[in-house]
């Protein structure tokens, strides 16, 4: 299995793959961070069954979901340490407020190492450093803490 890359001038980049079964999947990563994925028919690359357009953050959990492994290797063996990427939504209480609001490493003894955003990453963000909607928050910490602060990104 190969991947193929188009740049898609104006527009942004094309990633092509044929499964060992035969299907040819694409996805279209927009400049602007949108995505979408193509299905086409094995008999004819060209023909696109079904494309769904992706948000960021659809994009980053479905990610996790086909390929847990960036995360899985970052756990500490007998030290019950995880690295979790936490999305901050349209619907988190957090976004557009500094990193401090949150209080994350008081509430739920989890440490906010990075924020990732669109086009750049943030690496030890302080507590003046403002969220924004489609940021992903890397945070190491037993797994309670982790699910916890998900959980307050999230607004729960």
């Amino acid at each position: 299995m190969g991947i193929r890359r188009t740049p898609l001038p104006g527009v942004g980049t094309q990633y092509d793959l044929t499964t060992e079964a035969g299907q040819h999947i694409s996805v279209v990563v927009h400049h602007d961070g949108r995505r979408f994925l193509g299905f086409y028919r094995a008999d004819d690359p060209d023909t696109c069954q079904a494309s769904v357009p992706l948000t960021p953050e659809e994009a980053t959990a479905l990610a996790h979901l086909v390929d847990p492994a960036p995360l899985d290797s970052l756990r500490a063996p007998g030290l019950d340490l995880v690295t979790e990427h936490i999305p901050v939504h349209s619907r988190s209480p957090y976004a557009g407020r500094l990193l401090g609001d949150t209080r994350a490493r008081t509430r739920t003894g989890a440490s906010i190492v990075a924020v990732l955003r669109r086009t750049s990453a943030h690496p030890s963000p302080g507590p003046d450093f403002r969220l924004a909607i489609g940021d992903t928050l890397v945070a190491v910490g037993t797994r309670d803490g982790v699910d916890a602060l998900a959980a307050i990104i999230a607004g729960g």
